[in-house]
């Protein structure tokens, strides 16, 4: 007996080795992505911006402190994170798919045949009463060889989806430290515009007296006080909006950090804020292996790549090994009698599907879809990131001149405020201009300050864009 099962172990390792160098699908290989030497008009650089930590890129105490309640706190980054977790789960269970399974059993079982049948018969006849008895306990094992490849390709599915769900917690967390910074940025431009607010309420509140006294000493008419009080309640509207903006923007940024509504406490202004001249942007190939989004696509062509392998060796032989063992007896009393009550069985199969109602090939066909749909998802990955680097950078050097001409708007506007003021007083302009001049000054500051913000903003579309936030 122990020389059979020598023979059958040596030819059963021997079809092994034999069928082993045939494996099924091909080796992940990144397909051809069209991508330009340089972002724009930008010289390609060694560095880039994105390569920095996010508390590096942004300096101010308050913008990192809301940043690192989000990281813990934001709910989208939580789910982020279950869902690596729960592909690290099934990555463990592909792993596990290489060894043998194992299943214990313990059975006792009475038959009272019919007295009539074969079975029924030969008890009377033998005197072995009107029953048989019978008690199992056993353990069996089941264990397909990875003849082809199949549960390697498994396993190599399964460990893209984990680096897949990986690079899309990062990429969570860099969209989430740009809406963070995004969002800062745009109330303390809510906040000067407040300020902005404020003063013209106060300058409209002083053209109002001076008008009054011009009408007093018989200078102007009723209607000029009128169209000033007008001009006073412009501003004095726009104050209550502007914090309305501010609570609600306080509460949003509240929300992103997992924090019930509340205000955030900040000693910045905008004007604090500067935009670097030069904000390297490394070369297009860096930015496709570091941006997680697109990282995150190719993982996803990673793991279609190797399930179009598991379906191919799901079509071919699958070779299985199968034992069972333990303690055999028909009577109760001699269930534990050792060695007589031992069995065991050894048994060696190959399974060839023949017809399995088309289920196989379109299982083959399927996989093989969803790869071409895994590498369209790569490339328009690739190109809304080259996009979006793209339009960041035009946006920060037509804002850049959009700064120049607001400052020199602001500071041509105001001093004709001052004119106005001066030449009415003197009697040399009227009250309309006074007000249309402190009009102009007032949406020159307003968009001054939305034109600041949105350079700092694009400056945070750059980072992120180009990859930057996950560190």
């Amino acid at each position: 007996m122990n020389t059979r099962y020598s023979t059958f172990i040596i030819l059963l390792l021997s079809l092994v080795v034999g069928l082993a160098a045939c494996r099924v699908g091909r080796n992940y290989e990144r397909p051809p992505v069209a991508l330009p030497n340089q972002f724009g008009n930008v010289a390609p650089s060694d560095s880039s911006i994105a390569e920095m930590e996010w508390k590096r890129f942004f300096s101010d105490a308050t913008l990192q402190q809301l940043i690192d309640k989000a990281l813990t706190g934001n709910y989208d980054l939580q789910l982020a994170v279950k869902r690596v977790e729960a592909s690290q789960a099934y990555l463990k269970q592909a792993k596990a798919a290489w060894l043998p399974a194992f299943n214990a059993t313990a059975t006792a079982n009475t038959n009272f045949p019919s007295k009539n049948s074969f079975t029924g018969m030969n008890l009377s006849n033998f005197n072995f009463g009107d029953h048989i008895e019978d008690y199992n306990l056993g353990v069996g094992m089941s264990w397909e060889i990875d003849v082809w490849g199949k549960i390697r390709r498994q396993r190599e599915a399964a460990q893209a989806t984990l680096l897949q769900s990986y690079e899309g917690q990062r990429a969570v967390q860099t969209g989430l430290v740009a809406a963070i910074a995004s969002s800062y940025f745009n109330l303390l431009m809510l906040d000067n515009q407040l300020a902005i607010a404020k003063r013209n309420v106060e300058l409209s509140d002083t053209i109002v007296q001076m008008i009054r006294l011009q009408k007093t000493a018989g200078e102007v008419t009723e209607l000029a006080v009128q169209q000033a009080i007008s001009q006073k309640q412009t501003a004095a509207l726009l104050v209550p909006q502007l914090e309305q903006g501010i609570a609600i923007q306080e509460n949003a940024i509240r929300i992103l950090t997992g924090e019930l509504p509340a205000p955030i406490s900040r000693t910045s202004q905008l004007h604090d804020f500067k935009v670097a001249d030069s904000l390297p942007t490394g070369i297009p190939a860096a930015m496709v292996s570091r941006r997680p989004d697109v990282r995150s696509a190719e993982m996803g062509l990673v793991a279609a790549n190797a399930r179009v392998g598991a379906a191919q060796g799901n079509m071919y032989p699958s070779l299985s090994i199968t034992a069972n063992g333990g303690v055999n007896a028909f009577k109760a009393s001699n269930w534990f009698t050792l060695p007589a009550s031992l069995f065991g069985t050894v048994a060696g199969s190959i399974t060839q599907p023949i017809f399995q109602r088309r289920a196989l090939k379109t299982q083959l066909e399927v996989a093989k879809i969803e790869r071409e749909q895994s590498v369209i998802s790569f490339r328009q990955a690739t190109l809304n990131a080259v996009g979006e680097v793209s339009d960041a950078l035009i946006k920060l050097d037509k804002l850049k001149t959009q700064q120049q001409i607001a400052g020199e708007q602001v500071s041509t506007t105001q001093l004709a405020v001052q004119q106005a003021q001066m030449l009415f007083r003197s009697g040399m302009a009227t009250y309309l201009e006074v007000i249309t001049a402190q009009s102009r000054a007032l949406q020159a500051e307003l968009g001054q300050a939305d034109v600041d913000r949105q350079r700092l903003s694009a400056m945070v579309d750059l980072y992120r864009s180009l990859g930057g936030g996950w560190k």
